[in-house]
């Protein structure tokens, strides 16, 4: 008997009552994406069906958009480093280019967006936050929500991406 999904299995030691959703968001798509980036070869990785993004993409930008918003939300600006990776989040020749080296990336993320999840004060969940070098208006809770959703969205991409790559007859 396979696991019930993570938001069934109760409430995450340490995570305030609020941002309990959000941690049972990202501890799925941890588990989602290992399960599929184990399937991978690094030409599968890297492989763009009918012009989409590829699974490695997926992977990539999921951890880096995580590690954005939750700097963001901590109400501090990007690092050169941050920026850097954003640029090279679609090349697979930049390290990491491996399945092994991507999943342990986003595992490591993962695990310091639920540490940031836990250190989290409830009561800062509505202080304003600024995003981007435009400074578009959020808030603490906007911001931790957007990165669980959106870490989510992309680990089903890479889902989907992954089955259809390994359904089509290689080139």
């Amino acid at each position: 008997m396979s696991r019930p999904e993570v938001w069934l299995r109760g409430p995450r030691p340490g995570i305030p009552t609020l941002l309990q959703p959000l941690a049972h968001s990202l501890l799925q798509a941890r588990e989602d994406v290992g399960a599929i980036l184990s399937t991978l070869s690094p030409d599968e990785l890297w492989r763009s069906p009918g012009g989409a993004a590829t699974a490695g993409f997926h992977v990539r930008h999921a951890t880096g958009s995580l590690d954005r918003l939750l700097t963001y939300a901590r109400g501090e600006p990007l690092t050169d480093e941050q920026r850097d990776a954003l640029a090279a989040e679609r090349e697979p020749g930049a390290a990491p280019d491996t399945a092994a080296h991507l999943l342990a990336h986003f595992e490591r993320t993962v695990d310091a967006a639920i540490a940031q999840l836990g250190a989290t004060d409830a009561e800062t969940l509505l202080d304003a936050r600024s995003v981007g070098r435009a400074g578009l208006p959020s808030t603490v809770l906007g911001l931790l929500f957007h990165a669980a959703e959106h870490t989510q969205r992309h680990a089903g991409q890479l889902v989907t991406t992954a089955k259809i790559v390994k359904a089509v007859e290689r080139p």
